[in-house]
């Protein structure tokens, strides 16, 4: 089941409108959908390691354009009815001390985050719910989703025959190697 839905994949990511789904993915990740861009991005850079850069370009930019509207999210619901009802239950001094962590320390966060297996929309619901820097955040943004992207696409460009030999032949390993990163990114987020 598992290698039909790789070749599946591989079939799909070489179509003509796949760089379109792959916008989008990597649009809804970064604001409220679950799975990752790359899981699109890498068989993708796969199937066509020549368009690897281009595919890149539009992961980052679909991510960094998510992030837009996940930083609208956490500021538009979180300032306008979170902190009231945590201020009712006296939760209201946590809630500004959040925001003046992410204050101080919030170019170093999206700066890490963005590069690690977590969930991007994390950081942007969490960015516009403590009011950061929009300006910054665009710029942060671009910046950790572009190199993380763009490593990915150029570790296929170089090591890209090699890889999908080893993806193919130990389709099941790295499953649960993707599984168990994309896990350790939850549990990293949750006690960091």
């Amino acid at each position: 089941m598992l290698r039909r839905f790789y070749d599946r994949i591989l079939a799909l990511s070489a179509s003509r409108n796949a760089p379109w789904w792959l916008a989008a993915i990597a649009f809804a990740e970064a604001s409220f959908f679950p799975i990752p861009p790359d899981a699109l991005l890498i068989p993708m850079a796969l199937a066509r390691p020549e368009r690897a850069w281009r595919l890149a370009a539009i992961c980052t930019l679909g991510s960094v354009a998510g992030g837009a509207l996940g930083w609208l999210i956490g500021y538009a619901l979180l300032q306008q009815l979170a902190a009231p009802i945590l201020a009712l239950y006296g939760y209201g001094d946590k809630f500004a001390a959040f925001q003046a962590t992410f204050a101080q320390y919030g170019l170093e966060i999206i700066l890490l985050k963005g590069l690690l297996p977590i969930p991007y929309k994390i950081i942007t619901i969490a960015a516009g719910a403590a009011a950061y820097n929009f300006p910054m955040f665009m710029g942060a943004s671009l910046l950790t989703r572009g190199a993380r992207f763009f490593l990915v696409a150029g570790l296929i460009r170089y090591f890209g025959e090699p890889v999908r030999d080893f993806i193919e032949r130990r389709l099941g390993l790295v499953t649960v190697g993707v599984a168990t990163s994309i896990v350790g990114g939850f549990l990293a987020l949750k006690l960091l």
